[in-house]
């Protein structure tokens, strides 16, 4: 199978030149945000061209759009242009457009920029000041991919896509999931604001040991940061409520044992303070016994009226987390101030209805484990049919 240059089967950057303005008076427009990691066009609008003929990018019906900046290319950003309502489209000066030449069907030419493999190869190529890194169009108009004839073309789309289904079915289940969890702990609990089923307000600081993280001279940091040992936590291990060990770092025994404050255990509640995770919460419940908070965090310790994870569910319900982000101070670095986060208060019904809730939530919570792992398995079946699709 021979393989091709995307320049030799598809025009890199058509000219908006082209458009013949006389004839063409609406376009469709997609911003950089309407196109998902997912690789559709979740949004767009319908704007008159000369609104949008200078300072945008043109393209057509069926092209591919790539975002070229970072992150935005790092996480996925592409589509095909094949939902929108106008024949012409214009969009983010960030995105490269592809349109092919006939040798090539738009389908099978994403999935050849849609995949890990391609991301990683122009990730190392990309050029520009860090937060402002591009991927270049001769990289893009001299990658190389495989070309096998149209009929292989459309049969090897056909296996992404349904194997794309699976992904996509596995990750609605998941928030069908995440929804019920919510409408369960609505129903039991009812408006955490109204508060129409009478349950006793508390502050924090009424049921809740709080620590912050030594910020001594001692504080970690330089050599003191290594690849094992004990977690040197940070608001990037919070992630939707959920604690998660992905790209934490740590700090060694010994350092660990010579710090005084900041450290937590499983079942303590972290909240971080500072910065744009302030208001993200989450238990520490990780395969880690313990750790060490930075700076930017504090830990809480309920007592016995309330549960850890109902806590936690509670400070992450919308109208709460509303609630506790208008405690800001500061405009440039958001930030919380333990003496406020301490006088927040909260909903603390009887601790055997909190109980009953965790169990219905932990049984939904496993269930959706089960849908992790299909995710995954899902997830490793593309990559396996991308790469031997396009090596």
């Amino acid at each position: 199978m021979r393989r091709v240059k995307l320049k030799e089967i598809a025009e890199i950057n058509p000219r908006k030149s082209e458009i013949d303005k006389d004839k063409v008076e609406l376009v469709s427009f997609v911003a950089m945000a309407d196109v998902s990691e997912d690789g559709i066009i979740s949004e767009h609008e319908t704007k008159p061209l000369s609104e949008v003929y200078k300072g945008y990018t043109y393209f057509r019906k069926d092209d591919v759009l790539l975002a070229k900046i970072t992150p935005c290319f790092e996480n996925g950003k592409a589509a095909i242009a094949d939902n929108i309502p106008n024949e012409i489209g214009f969009g983010s000066s960030e995105f490269h457009v592809l349109r092919t030449n006939g040798e090539v069907i738009p389908s099978f030419l994403f999935y050849a920029l849609w995949n890990k493999n391609f991301r990683l190869t122009g990730s190392k190529k990309m050029t520009g000041s860090a937060g402002q890194k591009r991927v270049p169009t001769d990289f893009l108009k001299n990658y190389e991919i495989p070309l096998p004839s149209l009929s292989e073309q459309k049969a090897i789309v056909a296996k992404l896509d349904r194997a794309q289904r699976l992904i996509d079915i596995d990750k609605e289940m998941l928030v069908k999931y995440d929804d019920l969890i919510q409408s369960v702990f609505l129903e039991m609990f009812g408006d955490l604001v109204g508060n129409p089923k009478g349950w006793r307000k508390l502050k924090l600081k009424d049921f809740c040991e709080f620590e912050n993280g030594d910020r001594s001279s001692n504080y970690p940091s330089g050599d003191d940061i290594k690849e094992s040992g004990k977690l040197f936590l940070s608001s990037g291990d919070i992630q939707n409520g959920k604690f998660t060990v992905k790209d934490s770092k740590f700090i060694s025994n010994e350092k660990f044992d010579s710090l005084k404050r900041g450290k937590c255990k499983t079942g303590d509640v972290l909240v971080t303070l500072r910065g744009s995770g302030t208001g993200k919460t989450a238990v520490f419940d990780c395969h880690y016994d313990e750790g060490f908070i930075n700076a930017q965090m504090v830990i809480l310790r309920p007592d016995s009226k309330c549960l850890s994870e109902y806590l936690v569910r509670q400070l992450n319900c919308p109208p709460v987390f509303k609630r506790l982000i208008n405690l800001n101070s500061g405009s440039a670095q958001p930030q919380l101030s333990a003496t406020s986060l301490k006088k927040f208060e909260v909903l603390v019904p009887n601790i055997e209805i909190q109980k009953q809730y965790e169990r219905k939530a932990r049984q939904i919570e496993g269930e959706k484990e089960q849908i992790k792992t299909s995710l995954k398995k899902s997830e490793e079946l593309f990559s396996s049919l991308v790469q031997g699709a396009f090596g």
